[in-house]
């Protein structure tokens, strides 16, 4: 079968559950509820998992201080080598940069990411968070969750839910794919 039959057989299959302005009216609800969860005067710091968290983290940073948030920072965060699978993965394990240019003691840390499914990869990063210090709470966003926990995780704040843990979800963003949209299927 080419190429472009199989693209097209995939996309059909495919069940938008957000597009470009789903994407923007979730970020605009996030924003507002982590506003709203923010003890005051309490400095923040916003934490991206890369790959796509950390694209999501600088869209919701940029959105919290038209929300009265004042001392926000940003951060972003490299999960590999706390993985539980990192024997698995082994030599083919892609370590990129961990940047989280400020002290997280004392903070109010919203962790992000695009998707969250068995809760594994937010276990790493709580890991990876608390090596660097004490943050006064620490809280989970997400666009999508899931479903389908293998640990007791929980997000604090959704940008939307899927009504099955056995679809897969794609999320797509402008900053590496040119593109926003969420996909879920089979």
């Amino acid at each position: 079968m080419p190429k472009c039959d199989r693209f097209v057989i995939l996309t059909i299959l495919m069940n938008i559950l957000l597009d470009d302005s789903g994407i923007e009216a979730a970020l605009e609800r996030l924003a507002d509820e982590i506003a709203d969860s923010i003890p005051s005067g309490c400095p923040v710091g916003i934490i991206g998992i890369r790959r796509q968290g950390d694209d999501l983290a600088r869209r919701l940073m940029d959105r919290l201080p038209t929300r009265g948030v004042g001392d926000v920072v940003y951060g972003s965060l490299d999960i590999t080598l706390y993985r539980d699978d990192l024997a698995e993965i082994g030599p083919s394990a892609v370590v990129r940069t961990t940047e989280i240019p400020f002290d997280v003691e004392g903070r109010f840390i919203v962790l992000v990411d695009d998707v969250l499914y068995t809760g594994r990869s937010v276990r790493a990063a709580l890991a990876a968070i608390i090596d660097l210090g004490r943050p006064k709470a620490i809280r989970l966003a997400v666009l999508v969750d899931r479903g389908g926990r293998e640990l007791p995780i929980q997000p604090d704040f959704v940008g939307v839910r899927t009504n099955g843990e056995d679809q897969h979800v794609t999320v797509l963003l402008r900053e590496t794919h040119g593109i926003d949209r969420v996909e879920a299927g089979a």
